[in-house]
């Protein structure tokens, strides 16, 4: 277990996920625990460290909206609006990705943002928790919870709020909240609806 102090990790972290291992830091939702979507099989470990359902999808934390477009995700006008609303902040867009769909969400936090940076832009990413387990608030409780799958975890503070972000599904025009997080339904359809 490599345990570090906010941005001072970030080495130590980068080389953990490109050796295909798990790490851990703050959010502007809650802690979460993240995998390198270019090493073979990182994203099973995250699977496999949380007990999560394998038929339930990862989301992808991403440094800016141009790192989704890159990954194919389709941005309809309703997209493009939500992004420009809440991203960087608590909301992951569901957008089509070729045959099937992708979470995307850019976070509002300095440590996330350092070490998705670091990494090229782009990391599987969830909760810091066992599934179906409240998510966790500080690097003690993450380290807990995924032992021995972490290798590196950032210290620093999540949100005080410890809410989930709001997952939105966009498909063309339509927008359907798929679970009210941080950010309220109304304001999701509050942006789409303007005119």
């Amino acid at each position: 277990m490599v345990k570090k102090t906010d941005i001072d990790g970030l080495p130590a972290a980068v080389a953990a996920l490109k050796a295909g291992f798990l790490i851990a830091f703050p959010t502007d939702t809650v802690y979460g625990v993240a995998a390198d979507p270019r090493v073979e099989g990182a994203r099973e470990k995250l699977y496999e460290a949380k007990k999560r359902e394998p038929r339930k999808p990862v989301p992808v934390l991403i440094s800016n909206s141009a790192v989704a477009e890159k990954w194919g995700g389709a941005f309809s006008n309703a997209a493009r609006l939500l992004s420009e609303r809440f991203w960087p902040g608590p909301v992951t867009l569901v957008l089509p990705v070729g045959e099937s769909f992708e979470g995307f969400r850019v976070p509002r936090h300095p440590v996330a943002m350092a070490i998705l940076e670091a990494a090229g832009g782009a990391l599987y990413t969830t909760s810091a928790n066992l599934s179906g387990q409240p998510p966790v608030g500080s690097a003690q409780e993450a380290q807990s919870a995924l032992a021995p799958f972490v290798r590196a975890i950032l210290e620093g503070r999540p949100h005080p709020s410890g809410r989930e972000s709001t997952v939105v599904k966009v498909v063309g025009e339509q927008v359907v909240v798929l679970r009210e997080g941080a950010v309220p339904k109304k304001e999701i359809e509050a942006c789409v609806n303007k005119s």
